[in-house]
C-alpha cells in the first residue's frame, strides 16, 4: 500500500514547506483543477499539479501527439506517436501511473463557446496553457462570468508571459490587453520557433500561483504582468493595479467572445502542417461506420477516442463530435474540401 500521511508519504517534503503546511496539503488534495491545453504548458503544468496532489484535474485539449511535440512536451514520448491517443487522454495515462490517488478527467475537444462554460463550471480554478488568443479571451469571458481565478500563461521563442485572475479582485485579461491581437500581427511557434527551457519557467510560475490559489495563499499570488526571457536572462513585473470599471468584460460584463456565434470554422494548428475543421452543432460520428465506408479509398485506424484516414498526401484524424485535424495543408479552403469529400458536411 502506499503511505500517504502527510509525515511520511508522498508529500511529506511539500507539506513541512510552511506556507503549504498539513492544512494546505489537504486543501490541496480537495481542490479542483481544469488545465486547457495539454501541449508544451499543459503537460509541465499538469505533471506538477498531478505530482503535488490536486486532487481533481480536468485535462481538455482538441490535438493528437506529434514528433515535434516532443521536444518541450514532457508527458510524451515515442511510443505515444504510434498509439493513436489523444492528447488528453495519453497524458491521463501517464499521470494516472504517477499518481493514483487523484482523479484525472480527460476532454479531447476543442474549446468553444459552446462547451467552455460546462468544462470550468465545477472546478475551483483554471490554468491556461493554450497556444492561440481566442481561446483565451473565450476562457477570460467564462471565468469572468462565473467568478472562477484562472492563471494566464503564453511562450513564444526564449521569451514567456503570465499573470493571475481573480474574477472583481484584479485587472482580466481584456483590462490589460482589450483586443486580440488581429491574425498576422503576433508571432507564432511556426515564424518564432520556442525552447523548453522558457516553457518549463513559465509552467513553473502557473504551477506556483495555481498552488497559492488551492492552498488559500492569496497575499502571495502575482498582482502583476510577469514576463521573462530565459536567453537574454531578463524578467519584470508590472503592476496591474485595479481592475478596470471601463473594462468590457470585467466591468460592464459584455462576454463578447462569449456570446459570438459558433459557426462551423478552420483554424490552422501552430506549428503543425495541419488544419483544424471544426462544425457546428457538433455530431455524432459513429467511428466504426465512418472506418467502413473510407476503408476501400484508403488506409484507416481508429479507436474509442479517433479515427485516422490517411489518402495520398494527406490524414484526416476525425473525432467523436465531428471535429477533424487535416494533416498535410495548411489552406483551410483545402481542408474543408478534404472534409466534405470524406466525411461531409
Amino acid at each position: 500500500m502506499i503511505e500517504t500521511s502527510v509525515a511520511s508519504g508522498r508529500y511529506a517534503r511539500q507539506a513541512i514547506f510552511a506556507q503549504v503546511g498539513p492544512e494546505g496539503q489537504q486543501r490541496l488534495q480537495q481542490a479542483r483543477v481544469c488545465v486547457v491545453g495539454v501541449g508544451a504548458l499543459g503537460t509541465h503544468v499538469a505533471d506538477t499539479l498531478a505530482r503535488a496532489g490536486v486532487g481533481f484535474l480536468r485535462l481538455v485539449d482538441r490535438d493528437v501527439p506529434e514528433l515535434t511535440n516532443l521536444q518541450r512536451q514532457v508527458l510524451f514520448d515515442e511510443s505515444d506517436l504510434d498509439k493513436g491517443l489523444p492528447k488528453a487522454v495519453a497524458a491521463a495515462r501517464r499521470l494516472a501511473a504517477i499518481n493514483s490517488e487523484i482523479e484525472i478527467d480527460a476532454r479531447a475537444v476543442d474549446v468553444n463557446q459552446t462547451n467552455v462554460e460546462g468544462l470550468i463550471e465545477d472546478v475551483d480554478l483554471v490554468v491556461d496553457a493554450t497556444d492561440n488568443f481566442e481561446i483565451r479571451y473565450l476562457l477570460n469571458d467564462a471565468c469572468v462570468k462565473h467568478g472562477i481565478p484562472w492563471v494566464y500563461g503564453g511562450v513564444i521563442g526564449s521569451y514567456g508571459m503570465t499573470m493571475t485572475i481573480r474574477p472583481g479582485e484584479t485587472p482580466c485579461l481584456r483590462c490589460v490587453f482589450p483586443d486580440p491581437p488581429a491574425p498576422g500581427d503576433a508571432p507564432t511557434c511556426d515564424t518564432a520557433g520556442v525552447i523548453g527551457p522558457a516553457v518549463a519557467m513559465v509552467a513553473a510560475l502557473e504551477s506556483a500561483e495555481a498552488m497559492k490559489l488551492a492552498v488559500g495563499a492569496l497575499d502571495a499570488l502575482n498582482r502583476g504582468l510577469l514576463s521573462l526571457d530565459v536567453w537574454q536572462l531578463s524578467f519584470e513585473q508590472i503592476p496591474l493595479g485595479a481592475p478596470d470599471p471601463a473594462c468590457p468584460c470585467c466591468g460592464r460584463r459584455e462576454f463578447a467572445f462569449l456570446d459570438r456565434a459558433a459557426p462551423s470554422h478552420t483554424t490552422q494548428l501552430c506549428g503543425r502542417d495541419a488544419v483544424q475543421v471544426l462544425v457546428h452543432p457538433p455530431a455524432r460520428v459513429n467511428l466504426a461506420e465512418l472506418a467502413r465506408r473510407l476503408s476501400p479509398l484508403g488506409q484507416v485506424g481508429f479507436n474509442a477516442y479517433l479515427l485516422r484516414f490517411r489518402t495520398g498526401a494527406f490524414e484526416l484524424t476525425v473525432f467523436p463530435d465531428g471535429r477533424a485535424i487535416v494533416k498535410g495543408t495548411t489552406d483551410p479552403a483545402q481542408a474543408r474540401s478534404l472534409y466534405a469529400r470524406y466525411i461531409g458536411m
